[in-house]
């Protein structure tokens, strides 16, 4: 229990929303760990009626621990280390619009992401969460011992991920077009704060289990896709103007709904440095 902040959680799954404090003061250090101890209690928590700038958001972000870059886009304007998640009026698709875990075709994905609002459509562009922990703990024993060896093959260049980011990477990109990122990652992972272990596989960058084919590999994939999405293991954010979202990537995926054709969607992301899934 908070001794100073109010924690209301938001779904059954995971997720809190945060009232209490302002995020544009600067905060102790006794703030900081009760929000991140709700962090890791909830997994992705919310704060509501926030103004801040981008010198504000770096700030909070760095209580947290080093802020790193998105190494496929480049960030906003004076602000290299924050990522302008864009959707405008005459696009189709949205930035990461499918269900992910971000980057984990990198060595070591982030520890987690504030995402701050700064346009929002008049309606939709809900965000929904889930909890990885769950999807694992719902697994037959069988299908636990399965894939506890079993690692996962990442890549940044999946025909389904690639087309949410084209229009960033046509005017943005840091990277030559042809660049594809790998990492390996273990398919069950060890929460290395919480000590909980949880369903690391994603369908955004996840291609095939190490030493299998795609082919091969597909079936299962499809299965834990399927399974680690179910609602019972998800929440849903309605975003409204001075809305926050801090989630933990290591023990959640995400889903940005694309429902606001004909509108502009703009938000503001600092990412955080994590450390090599095991």
């Amino acid at each position: 229990m908070s001794k100073t902040l109010d924690i209301r959680p938001t779904a059954g799954a995971l997720g809190a929303d945060i009232g209490g404090v302002d995020l544009s003061q600067s905060l102790s250090d006794d703030i900081i760990a009760e929000i991140r101890q709700a962090l890791l209690d909830h997994l992705v928590i919310f704060f509501r009626d926030q103004d801040i700038t981008p010198d504000q958001h770096m700030d909070f972000a760095k209580r947290f621990g080093d802020i790193v870059e998105y190494p496929l886009v480049k960030g906003l304007e004076g602000y290299p280390q924050i990522m302008t998640v864009v959707k405008l009026e005459h696009e189709k698709h949205n930035f990461g619009g499918l269900w992910h875990t971000d980057t984990t075709y990198l060595e070591k994905p982030p520890l987690g992401s504030i995402l701050v609002a700064r346009e929002l459509p008049p309606y939709g562009g809900d965000t929904e969460f889930a909890n990885m922990y769950m999807a694992y703990d719902t697994l037959s024993e069988g299908m636990k011992k399965l894939l506890d060896p079993l690692q996962g093959v990442s890549v940044s260049n999946l025909p389904r991920v690639k087309q949410t980011r084209q229009a960033r990477v046509d005017d943005s990109s840091k990277v030559k077009t042809d660049t594809v990122l790998t990492a390996i990652q273990p398919v069950i992972r060890t929460h290395p704060e919480t000590g909980k272990k949880l369903l690391f596989v994603n369908g955004a960058h996840t291609i095939r289990f190490e030493g299998m084919s795609d082919e091969e590999s597909a079936p299962l994939l499809k299965y834990l896709f399927e399974h680690q999405t179910r609602a019972e293991f998800t929440c849903r954010f309605r975003w409204a103007p001075g809305s926050i979202a801090f989630w933990d990537n290591r023990s959640t995926q995400h889903n940005p709904i694309n429902d606001y054709q004909g509108f502009k969607r703009v938000m503001h992301r600092i990412t955080l440095a994590g450390d090599k899934p095991s």
